[in-house]
């Protein structure tokens, strides 16, 4: 699948901040419609939402680290929910938590990135998924 500039990007982080880079990374990709949440649980309503729309999700960029719902449960709702089983999932991990990644991984994460990181990294990343 070929990135698409309109594609429909879910950036989920706790930090207002983080959001913003993230969001200004994908932009300065070529990304144009992002949608942000807070926290997975706010996230999964967005998603269960979107996906019985004209337009679901088509990319996901989640922190792990995050108060209610951390992403970690959100990926794994996202894995077993049949329409979204194939839904590309972003991690994004601070570095403490590097031992994570095997746990994302056996829970179908489709590629991770740790923080901080530069918007040619996550393009990196990106391009690998799709």
């Amino acid at each position: 699948m070929a990135l698409k500039s309109d594609m429909k990007i879910l950036v989920i982080d706790d930090m207002a901040t983080m959001r913003k880079i993230i969001k200004n990374m994908l932009q300065q990709i070529g990304f144009k419609n992002i949608t942000e949440a807070d926290d997975g649980a706010t996230a999964w309503p967005m998603i269960q939402e979107a996906m019985n729309s004209p337009a679901p999700y088509e990319f996901i960029v989640s922190d792990w680290n995050m108060p209610q719902m951390s992403g970690l449960d959100l990926l794994k709702k996202v894995r077993e929910t049949e329409e979204l089983k194939k839904l590309p999932f972003l991690m994004i991990t601070a570095e403490a938590e590097q031992g994570n990644v095997v746990i994302a991984v056996k829970a179908g994460v489709s590629n991770f990135i740790v923080k901080p990181f530069s918007a040619s990294v996550l393009k990196e990343k990106i391009e690998k998924i799709f």
